[in-house]
């Protein structure tokens, strides 16, 4: 197959998409690391979608885990979960909702030449801080999630949308906006997910995984990690250390809703959860208000995301905790000084 050009385009070029991914003998379909719905119900709708015209497909998040309230996906048990078994180039690469291929982790560092643009890239996702990385990109941030963008994406070239690759698409729609509760709901995605129920989503599945079914681990996580909130205003943050899961018996994926659960506090414009990990901290942060674009920040420190939620990593140590949450509630301060008076 002929590598094409790099078409580092605004515009939803679908058709160059499925054709490069169609016409390839193996692909490679991956997300970022540390993986939430929209990340995993992409991987897993493509997956399906090419599954009857791709002789292999490779579908695996960057550090290969999948949250195990995710495993009831259609086709997640054909997601391979360690990175390092990995071994053979593809003849082409999807990356979904992954604004940067660096965002892979483990999977960027293991084969890190083979996305130096000699494999052709097809890069799909709703990031505003998207670095336009592929051979064609399929990127719009104005889409509520990663699976929206897929949903309109094959109804343009006229992919098949089955009840279970629906299933998947919903799940990503449902994942990143809460349910519809976001500001990047938009009327498109609900239509979208009227669309997906017609055809077949199984809405009562998802929201059961999503948001109802958790392991008692869950429980003491979450409560231990409550029982550490600091609240300084403009700001509130917890932190999930290496000791709490070890007590508690759960995973990091576990606590990926609470730093949601403290947005909207009384008193406070951002919420801010730390994750202790052996390289460092892994910081998430969320805002309420529109003048307070969290991604900016992150930005500034390798990260990035969307102007209400996104993410980054610190250095180990609490003095690099410390000078961030000084530098973000210096931020804050002076964002929320542009708001007029009379507002």
């Amino acid at each position: 197959m002929t590598t094409p050009e790099p078409n580092h385009t605004t515009g939803f070029d679908g058709h160059s998409a499925w054709q490069l991914l169609a016409s390839a003998r193996s692909v490679l379909i991956a997300t970022h690391a540390n993986p939430d719905a929209d990340a995993v119900a992409s991987m897993l709708a493509l997956h399906l979608a090419l599954a009857e015209v791709v002789p292999v497909l490779i579908s695996l998040t960057g550090d290969g885990l999948v949250p195990s309230n995710l495993t009831f996906l259609p086709a997640a048990e054909r997601l391979i979960r360690d990175p390092a078994t990995v071994r053979e180039a593809p003849d082409c690469i999807a990356l979904l909702d992954c604004a940067d291929p660096s965002r892979l982790g483990p999977l960027y560092h293991l084969h890190t030449h083979w996305f130096d643009g000699h494999i052709p890239l097809v890069n799909i996702d709703h990031h505003i801080t998207n670095t336009r990385f592929g051979h064609v990109d399929l990127v719009d941030a104005t889409a509520a999630s990663t699976t929206e963008l897929i949903a309109l994406w094959f109804l343009t070239v006229g992919v098949t949308i089955t009840p279970d690759i629906a299933t998947c698409l919903l799940t990503g729609l449902y994942g990143d906006t809460l349910s519809f509760q976001t500001t990047s709901t938009s009327a498109r995605a609900l239509e979208l997910a009227s669309l997906l129920l017609r055809l077949g989503a199984r809405h009562e599945e998802i929201v059961n995984n999503l948001f109802r079914r958790k392991p008692v681990s869950t429980i003491r996580l979450w409560g231990a990690a409550l029982s550490r909130i600091h609240v300084e205003p403009p700001l509130i943050w917890t932190e999930i250390t290496r000791d709490m899961l070890r007590d508690t018996g759960a995973t990091p994926l576990e606590g990926e809703g609470i730093v949601n659960f403290l947005s909207g506090t009384e008193g406070t414009v951002v919420s801010l959860l730390f994750y202790e990990q052996p390289e460092g901290w892994r910081v998430s942060l969320r805002s309420t208000d529109s003048l307070v674009d969290v991604a900016q920040l992150c930005q500034r420190y390798g990260g990035g995301g969307h102007p209400r939620a996104a993410g980054c990593r610190l250095p180990p140590g609490e003095a690099a905790r410390r000078a961030f949450l000084n530098d973000l509630r210096a931020m804050v301060a002076e964002l929320l000084a542009t708001r007029s008076p009379s507002r």
